[in-house]
């Protein structure tokens, strides 16, 4: 009976906690003009449903800068000229670098709806070589990866990639990279949460 307890004990210790967020849950029925503004700007884009989690519940925070905000990020997601395949893979390689869990917990399920493996995301996520993804997505991790290591690509990197997206796709790419960076930090900053019994995709970092 000890040995049952103490092994309880040892789990529970391991298993990875969410931190308490930092702001606030707006309350949905008191919104001010600017707050129903953004929110029906997200219902009215390619997105069609506001949810009051992620990065949204931060822009509640600072509405005029959220409506701003999401306008780039719903035509970074949906309306480049990257197959939402790649995009996807951009995505989850940027939340997987900051390991901001509310945007892999999303991103995951997203990607592989759009053609990435299971086996290329599971790879990503332990931080392993993605050996056995297209080429397609091997070019971008290593661009993505070089760029976040040296804030610089090599002309290598860049040739690699620009084979198949040329330059509008290599301008929309930056761009898409830049986005959720933005979104990452604010997760990762304001502690936002996941939806009640997900698991924390990455283990978080003593505070």
């Amino acid at each position: 009976m000890a040995k049952s307890t103490s092994s309880k004990r040892s789990r529970a210790k391991r298993t990875p906690r969410t931190p308490a967020p930092r702001l606030p849950a707006v309350d949905m029925v008191n919104l001010t003009a600017e707050q129903r503004a953004l929110v029906a700007a997200i219902e009215a884009g390619p997105r069609g449903r506001f949810h009051n989690q992620g990065p949204f519940a931060v822009y509640l925070h600072a509405p005029a800068y959220g409506l701003l905000t999401q306008q780039l990020g719903g035509h970074l997601r949906f309306h480049t000229s990257l197959p939402p395949r790649l995009s996807e893979f951009a995505i989850l390689c940027t939340g997987q670098y900051w390991k901001a869990q509310y945007e892999w917990h999303v991103h995951a399920a997203i990607a592989a709806q759009q053609g990435v493996k299971e086996a290329t995301i599971r790879a990503l996520q332990a931080e392993r070589a993605t050996k056995s993804a297209p080429r397609d997505e091997m070019a971008i991790y290593a661009f993505v990866k070089e760029l976040y290591a040296t804030r610089r690509v090599s002309d290598a990197a860049y040739a690699r990639v620009h084979k198949f997206l040329g330059d509008t796709g290599m301008v929309e790419l930056v761009g898409i990279l830049g986005y959720y960076v933005l979104v990452s930090m604010t997760l990762n900053v304001f502690r936002m949460p996941l939806p009640e019994g997900a698991p924390l995709p990455f283990r978080e970092p003593k505070s």
